[in-house]
C-alpha cells in the first residue's frame, strides 16, 4: 500500500448509511494535504474546509466551501505574505453505468458504489481560489522594503508623457499633423 494514500483515506465518505438529507463534514487542511498531489506552491496552509453533503433518492449533491490561508511568495518581490483563501465548489455525484469524471460539475459513479474519496474535489477547490497574479499586500500600500522592487522600480520605463516628449524630438512631421487636427 502506497504510504501517501492512507492519510487521505480520511477523505473518503460512505454515503450508502446515510440518511436521506443534509450531512455536514469538516477538514482542517495542512501542508502534508498538499504533498500527496506533489504541490509545494505552499510554505504553510491553514484552512477548514466545510462539506455540504445534501443525499437525494437519485443522486448527491456536494458543496464544498474552503476558507484560511496559505504562505505563498509574491510573484514581484518573492518575499513570503499570508494569503487568504476563499471559495466554493458544487459537485452533483449521480450514478450510472461506469465511472465518468470528464464533466465539470458532474460525477457519475458506477450503481453499486458506496463510497466516494472528496480529496481531489478539496485540493481543486483551494487551487482555484488562489488568486491569479500573487501579489504581496505590502506593495499596494507601500510598507514592503525589497531589493528586487527597487529594482524593477529602476528598470521601469519611461511614463506616457516622456515617451512622447521623446518621440516629437526625435520626428518634428508629428507636430504638423498635430496642428491640422486642431486648425478645424
Amino acid at each position: 500500500m502506497n504510504v501517501m494514500m492512507k492519510p487521505l483515506k480520511d477523505f473518503t465518505i460512505p454515503f450508502v448509511g446515510l440518511k436521506l438529507g443534509s450531512h455536514h463534514f469538516d477538514y482542517q487542511i495542512d501542508n502534508k494535504f498538499f504533498e500527496h498531489f506533489e504541490y509545494d506552491d505552499f510554505q504553510d496552509a491553514d484552512i477548514q474546509v466545510d462539506i455540504v453533503l445534501e443525499k437525494k433518492t437519485t443522486l448527491l449533491e456536494f458543496l464544498f466551501k474552503v476558507s484560511g490561508h496559505v504562505i505563498v511568495n509574491c510573484d514581484l518581490s518573492n518575499e513570503p505574505y499570508k494569503q487568504p483563501i476563499d471559495g466554493e465548489y458544487k459537485l452533483v455525484v449521480k450514478f450510472g453505468d461506469e465511472y465518468n469524471d470528464e464533466l465539470e460539475d458532474i460525477l457519475i459513479v458506477s450503481h453499486g458504489e458506496y463510497e466516494i474519496n472528496v480529496s481531489q474535489y478539496i485540493y481543486e477547490t483551494i487551487i482555484l481560489a488562489m488568486p491569479a497574479k500573487r501579489i504581496h499586500p505590502g506593495i499596494a500600500d507601500g510598507t514592503i522594503d525589497s531589493e528586487i522592487l527597487k529594482k524593477l522600480e529602476e528598470l521601469r520605463p519611461k511614463n506616457l508623457e516622456e515617451k512622447e516628449a521623446a518621440s516629437e524630438e526625435i520626428d518634428p512631421r508629428w507636430n504638423t499633423l498635430k496642428k491640422l487636427l486642431t486648425d478645424k
